[in-house]
């Protein structure tokens, strides 16, 4: 009995650890609520859905695993030579022949392993990328399905995240994780039949630590899901933090408020910091508890070996020899390394679960504005709208509008004023089903917009809003939006109609300038007329237009006046203005307040009734007076 104290001290020592670990894990779970812990899809329904995306690439992912086979087939016979050659090297008057052969075997098994693990990296990258692609273009496809009332929900940063560094993640899986698992658990079955089939005995008692290594991988896939869910919050937080405020830079220098900027980046990137240690704290105990156990089972090797070898005595009933202890011993770190590659494996599986899980959350987000079942197409538009009975709120029970009713005749100029939050430019998202109505009814030629599709709905509508976007590039993809069909003398065309050459003619590159960011290298102005020349030149049968003079310059709302005048021949046309001046011809003026139709006419009508609109005209009039005497 006293033979064997140093495996019952070694044992425990591992039991000890355990039940420190158990404990640990015990308290963790009790926890879980308390550290904010939730997980709302289970592991195995993120594979499954992972898994979508590789089905195409099957044929591919089977050659991978050829290769791997062949790869591994150095692992699992390399011991059994080296034992072989051990043995052959003891034995007296062995044939340098033979010994050389063996050399060249196992030579020659490590160069097909080399080659085929290339092989299969170079084709496991290749497939990845394809499935990079394809999750981000699925992501960003559905981004773009969503209504805006839920793109106004979701910060810009959190989806610029799930498009860019999640899916990274993800890629993970294909090119380097799933590989790799397949591959080392491919590699313990291997050596464990080699060892069963060299010494049972010896593979028994090495087998007595993978208990204790499943209890310690199961403790770690807790700590460290928690841990990886913690940086990827941390990490979402910094990039919407930075997508917004880099935005608003000029906000924040204007009003002096770096340092309070700073600090707030700084709380951040702190709380990004503290996850990353818990991460790496996680790891930093997982990896020497599976080493120890490694150790451990050296250890006893060596003790029963020696024991046997030197003692001439059979241990567990078989007599081992010193080639059986070389091979053992390799084995044995063939058995615990692809363990131990497991855990890092683990370790960012975790970290793709925890991103497929954010991507998938989006895309899981069922878009609030779709297509009826019975949608149908609308070839053209007249442009007659009519609103009958609408009723509509952002905010459930917080209406909007209530009960609001008009109509507007094809071709017709119909202005909508009032002031700031009565309606106005909610009437105009409705219109194009930017938000869908809760009661009533709005009706394009006489069909009610939820059985036209949506696509179809938007192309016969121009928007030009107050707040002009455009993109980086040149003023020629600004007014074409990349569609290729219009020529140099079609978009100058329509640039002249809304007065937009009256600057790009000065510009050195014309149509080929360059447009930064947002187009911040443009004023105001001329990204409205900009905004002109893009509506005009997909010549919509509706055009709409929100607050297009708000912040504009004399000079430039003179050509904005102008652009207007003639736009008004095109077809409908809806506008909403705080300046009247620039709805005085429109043919029909709706008066809003508190989501309710107070007054409609003409601009000559309405100042007779002398009611809400004469109150605001006068206003303005006075304003523009005394403006003009400063």
């Amino acid at each position: 009995m006293p033979n064997y104290y140093p495996l019952l001290i070694v044992g425990a020592i591992i039991g000890v650890v355990t039940t420190i670990f158990i404990i640990a894990y015990a308290m963790m779970k009790d926890k879980k609520t308390a550290i904010g812990f939730d997980r709302n899809m289970k592991d195995t329904e993120i594979v499954k859905r992972i898994l979508v995306y590789a089905k195409p690439h099957a044929l591919k992912f089977l050659l991978v695993g050829l290769f791997m086979v062949f790869a591994i087939s150095y692992d699992i016979i390399a011991p059994i030579l080296v034992g072989e050659i051990q043995g052959l090297i003891k034995t007296q008057g062995f044939e340098m022949s033979r010994l050389l052969a063996m050399i060249a075997v196992y030579g020659s098994i490590l160069l097909v392993s080399l080659v085929c693990t290339y092989c299969q990296s170079i084709l496991l990258q290749k497939t990845g990328q394809k499935i990079l692609s394809s999750i981000r273009e699925d992501i960003f496809s559905h981004i773009e399905s969503l209504s805006h009332a839920q793109l106004n929900r979701i910060p810009t940063g959190k989806l610029v995240t799930r498009v860019t560094n999640d899916t990274n993640a993800i890629s993970m899986v294909f090119t380097h994780i799933l590989a790799n698992l397949v591959k080392n658990f491919f590699i313990i079955l291997g050596v464990l039949v080699a060892m069963l089939a060299l010494n049972y005995m010896l593979t028994l008692m090495i087998l007595c630590f993978v208990p204790f290594i499943v209890i310690f991988t199961l403790i770690f896939r807790k700590f460290s899901r928690r841990a990886y869910r913690r940086v990827k919050d941390a990490t979402t937080d910094i990039n919407t933090y930075l997508s917004e405020n880099l935005s608003g830079m000029k906000i924040t220098q204007i009003f002096n408020r770096q340092e309070r900027k700073a600090e707030e980046f700084e709380q951040r990137n702190v709380a990004l910091d503290k996850a990353r240690h818990q991460e790496i704290f996680v790891f930093s105990i997982f990896r020497p508890m599976v080493y120890m156990l490694y150790v451990s089972s050296i250890l006893c090797l060596f003790y029963l070996g020696a024991r046997g070898v030197i003692l001439d005595t059979e241990i567990f009933g078989q007599r081992i020899g010193s080639e059986t202890i070389v091979t053992f011993y390799m084995y044995i770190n063939k058995f615990f390394n692809p363990i131990q590659t497991l855990a890092e494996q683990f370790n960012r599986l975790q970290a793709a679960f925890a991103s497929a899980e954010k991507i998938f959350s989006i895309m899981d987000m069922q878009p609030e504005v779709v297509d009826s079942e019975d949608a149908v197409e609308l070839d053209e538009v007249r442009g007659d709208i009519e609103f009958k009975n609408v009723w509509f709120s952002y905010i459930p029970g917080e209406w909007v509008l209530r009960d609001v009713s008009f109509t507007v005749k094809a071709n017709e100029t119909v202005a909508f004023v009032g002031s700031t939050g009565s309606g106005k430019t909610t009437i105009l998202s409705l219109i194009c089903r930017n938000y869908d109505i809760q009661k009533g009814q709005i009706l394009i030629d006489g069909v009610d917009i939820k059985k036209i599709k949506i696509s179809s709905l938007r192309r016969h509508f121009g928007q030009m809003l107050q707040d002009v976007f455009l993109f980086s590039g040149t003023i020629r993809s600004n007014i074409v939006l990349h569609e290729e069909s219009f020529t140099d003398e079609e978009i100058m065309r329509t640039c002249d109609y809304v007065n937009a050459t009256h600057f790009i003619s000065k510009l050195k590159d014309g149509l080929d300038e360059e447009v930064r960011e947002r187009g911040n290298n443009f004023s105001a102005g001329q990204r409205q007329l900009l905004s002109f020349a893009r509506t005009i030149i997909h010549k919509p049968s509706v055009m709409i237009l929100d607050e297009a003079t708000a912040n504009i310059d004399t000079e430039t709302e003179v050509l904005i006046q102008d652009s207007l005048e003639k736009m008004m021949n095109v077809g409908t046309m809806l506008i909403v203005a705080h300046r009247l001046s620039t709805i005085q011809h429109a043919d029909n003026i709706i008066v809003l307040s508190h989501g309710e139709i107070v007054e409609q006419g003409n601009h000559f009508e309405l100042l007779a009734k002398k009611g809400r609109y004469y109150g605001l005209y006068m206003l303005q009039f006075e304003k523009e007076r005394l403006r003009k005497n400063n």
